[in-house]
C-alpha cells in the first residue's frame, strides 16, 4: 500500500479492470484492451524512371558518366603525382601538388559515391519486403531458393543486362585504389634497391661501437658486469639520413657472467669477454627493446611485451615476436675499443622486413 507523503493518507492502488483513462487515479497505470491491427506495407509509388522508359535511359547515361567521372579521377590523381613533384624547400611546389592530387582523389571518391547511390536510388527495384529468419544450415530447396534470389537481385538491379552501368563500375573499382599504390610506392627510395637498403645497415668491418647519442667510442673495460649501453656505429650522427640508418643500426650492448652464454658453433668469437651486442630493433613490428632486466638477462619490447633471453642468443621465450634479436658479431682493436666485425648477418627489424634478392 503506498503512503502519500503530502496529505499523510494511504492511497490504495486501483485495478484496471473497468476503470477508464478519465477517472484513474494519478499514477495507476491503464493498459488498454484494444490491439492494433499490421497496417501493412504502403502502396508502392512509382518513381519516374519506373514509368517512363526515356527517364530510365536518362539515369543510366548519369550513372556511368558518374563512373567515368571516377575512372578520370583516378587516372588525373596518378598523373599530377608525376606531374608535380614535390621540390624541397619550394612551398608553392608542394601546394599546388597536394592541390592537384587532391583535386584526382575527390573525383575518383565522389564520382564512384555519387553513381552508386544515383543507381540504387533511381534504377534498382525499391519495393520493400520482409527478410524472414531461417536455419543456418538450410536445406536443398534453401539452397535452390538462394539461387533464385541472386539471379532475382541480379534481375532487379540490372546488373547482368545494364552492362555499360556494370562495366564503368568495374573500371571505377579497379582505378580506385591505383593513386593510393603510386603514393605508398613513393614512400620508399625511388633511385635505390629498396631489398638492398632493408638488409645492410651501416655497421662494417672495424667500425666502432660509440653511445648513443653521444657518438663517443666504446672501450672494453667500460662496460662493467650487469651494465647496458645503447650503441650507434661511429659516424651515424654525420650520416645525411641520420633516422633512416638509426632506424636499423642501433645496438643493446650487455655484460654478463661468459660462463652464463649458450653460443652456438657458427657464432664461436661474435662476444668479448662476456660481452654482446644485439639489435635494439624488435622482430614483432620493430619497436625499440628498450629494457634490460639485469637478474634474469632478459630483453623486454615495452610496445608488446615479447622477451628473449641474451644468454640464450636472444631467442624467443615470449610474445608475439616470430625469430630473435640478430647478433652482431664484435671484437676488439687495438686500442681497446670495441669495434663490429661485420654488419648483421640477417635482416634486423620486423620479419616482413627479411626479403632475399636473390
Amino acid at each position: 500500500m503506498a503512503h502519500d507523503d503530502m496529505s499523510g493518507k494511504d492511497i490504495t492502488a486501483v485495478s484496471s479492470a473497468g476503470v477508464s483513462h478519465e477517472t484513474a487515479a494519478p499514477g495507476t497505470a491503464v493498459i488498454p484492451s484494444e490491439t492494433f491491427e499490421n497496417p501493412g506495407f504502403p502502396a508502392h509509388r512509382p518513381r519516374v524512371t519506373d514509368t517512363d522508359p526515356k527517364a530510365e535511359k536518362k539515369a543510366e547515361r548519369q550513372v556511368y558518366t558518374f563512373f567515368y567521372l571516377s575512372i578520370v579521377g583516378s587516372i588525373f590523381a596518378i598523373a599530377s603525382y608525376m606531374a608535380f613533384p614535390i621540390e624541397d624547400g619550394d612551398t608553392g611546389a608542394l601546394r599546388l601538388h597536394t592541390m592537384m592530387l587532391g583535386i584526382g582523389i575527390v573525383l575518383a571518391l565522389f564520382g564512384l559515391g555519387f553513381g552508386a547511390v544515383h543507381w540504387s536510388k533511381s534504377l534498382m527495384a525499391n519495393h520493400e519486403g520482409i527478410d524472414q529468419r531461417h536455419p543456418v544450415r538450410g536445406s536443398e530447396e534453401t539452397r535452390a531458393r538462394a539461387v533464385e534470389i541472386f539471379k532475382q537481385a541480379n534481375e532487379e538491379s540490372g546488373f547482368g543486362r545494364r552492362t555499360l552501368v556494370r562495366n564503368t563500375l568495374l573500371g571505377a573499382l579497379v582505378a580506385f585504389p591505383l593513386p593510393a599504390v603510386v603514393l605508398f610506392r613513393g614512400w620508399g627510395p625511388q633511385n635505390e634497391n629498396p631489398v638492398e637498403m632493408l638488409e645492410h645497415t651501416m655497421w662494417k668491418k672495424g667500425a666502432r661501437l660509440t653511445l648513443d647519442p653521444s657518438g663517443l667510442p666504446i672501450k672494453a673495460s667500460d662496460v662493467t658486469l650487469g651494465s647496458a649501453f645503447h650503441v650507434i656505429p661511429e659516424g651515424l650522427n654525420e650520416s645525411e639520413h641520420r633516422l633512416e640508418e638509426k632506424a636499423k643500426a642501433s645496438v643493446l650492448l650487455m655484460r654478463l657472467d661468459p660462463s652464463k652464454l649458450k653460443e652456438s658453433a657458427e657464432r664461436t668469437g661474435w662476444s668479448y669477454d662476456g660481452i654482446v651486442a644485439y639489435s635494439k630493433i624488435c622482430t614483432h613490428v620493430g619497436c625499440p627493446v628498450a629494457l634490460y632486466e639485469q637478474q634474469t638477462h632478459h630483453l623486454l619490447c615495452p610496445c608488446h611485451q615479447s622477451t628473449f633471453d641474451v644468454t640464450e642468443e636472444c631467442k624467443v621465450i615470449f610474445g608475439p615476436a616470430k625469430r630473435a634479436l640478430p647478433q652482431l658479431p664484435i671484437a676488439v682493436d687495438g686500442e681497446g675499443y670495441l669495434i663490429a666485425q661485420s654488419d648483421f648477418h640477417e635482416p634486423v627489424g620486423p620479419s616482413f622486413w627479411e626479403r632475399s634478392s636473390s
